[in-house]
């Protein structure tokens, strides 16, 4: 089977998965109806996430057959894929309380970390760290905090498949660049899962991703730079460069929350791209112009990590600095007032 028709493959599956899924949702009532805390005006279908799930779970397995992973690799991805689903699916369609999702991320994340037989090194301005015991605590929290930030930032129509998708098509780009496309082909495959979704889920949105969906995309996009990293440590930052625009407005967002004492786990509208998709009354917007955000600025940057021809961390900091003007300018974190107020 070639790759194209394995790629056509997902796409229709996951696309066809996601039409059966907005028939079961309107059937079940799992409807988001708009309130003040949400970014949408119409009710809207939820739970289209389940079909990225299922169509990337089912190719997983090849990646170890075709040698692009360790079974180790997808063992862990696998299954802590398929955990993190579940939890969203359940919570999809009846509350689980803050504290027990937590929990069950983070034995999501130790799921993974366990298959894995060390971590990479940390190269960090030139020098090799290995950072025993601590890395595994820090790959936890970054874990989790992926997979919850993507819950953050799955808001307004097409943001979250946009920015999975960019993520792993210039992931795979690098591969290419680095003469190694063979392991080009699991973010590919990701993407393509995802790109079936986005037919139903481009602004205006006919189904939203859900729990279930943005949840495993966040904790896929870790295991995939965890992946990265042990190919090459550099790719750390190439990865982390082009996870930019959501790890900037959501980090931004907590963290001026925490300092404004506000409940970071209750439902807001404060995010940078929610001020801005409100602002320019528009999703699709805001939703192509993190498309061409990632293309135009993360991407060459990433590669430029990647190729070594400037320091990761370095690459890092500069692709990031205009990110944080931009959670600045949109008031990322403010109170939702008629007009933003911000602590001075």
């Amino acid at each position: 089977m070639s790759l194209l028709v394995l790629l056509v493959m997902v796409i229709a599956l996951a696309g066809w998965l996601t039409a059966r899924l907005r028939r079961y949702a309107l059937v079940r009532s799992l409807v988001d109806v708009p309130n003040a805390r949400s970014s949408h005006q119409i009710p809207t279908p939820r739970g289209g996430g389940v079909a990225i799930v299922v169509s990337f779970l089912l190719v997983l397995p090849l990646m170890e057959w075709l040698g692009v992973m360790a079974g180790a690799m997808v063992i862990a991805l696998w299954g802590a894929g398929a955990w993190v689903a579940i939890v969203g699916f359940v919570d999809d369609h009846r509350h689980i309380a803050a504290r027990w999702r937590l929990l069950a991320h983070f034995l999501g994340a130790c799921w993974l970390l366990y298959w894995l037989p060390e971590l990479p090194p940390l190269v960090l301005l030139g020098h090799v760290l290995e950072l025993g015991g601590l890395g595994y605590a820090l790959a936890a929290l970054f874990l989790v905090w992926l997979l919850n930030l993507y819950n953050f930032m799955d808001g307004i129509d097409g943001i979250a498949s946009v920015e999975a998708i960019t993520v792993c098509m210039g992931g795979a780009a690098i591969y290419f660049l680095l003469d190694q496309p063979v392991l080009a082909l699991a973010p590919t495959l990701l993407a393509a899962a995802v790109g079936g979704f986005l037919f139903w889920n481009f602004p205006p949105a006919r189904i939203f991703m859900g729990d279930a969906g943005s949840g495993f995309l966040g904790l896929m996009l870790g295991g995939l730079t965890l992946h990265a990293a042990w190919v090459d440590p550099v790719l750390l930052w190439s990865w982390l460069i082009m996870l930019g625009v959501f790890v900037v407005d959501a980090t931004w967002t907590l963290l001026h929350r925490l300092l404004r004492r506000e409940r970071v786990f209750e439902a807001h509208r404060s995010h940078a791209y929610q001020f801005a998709a409100r602002e320019y009354a528009s999703h699709r917007v805001v939703t192509l112009s993190v498309l061409a955000i990632n293309l135009l600025w993360l991407l060459p940057w990433a590669v430029a990590a990647a190729l070594q021809w400037v320091d990761g961390v370095l690459a890092l900091i500069v692709a990031y600095l205009p990110l944080m003007g931009l959670a600045l300018r949109f008031n990322a974190g403010c109170a939702e007032t008629v007009k933003p107020e911000c602590m001075s």
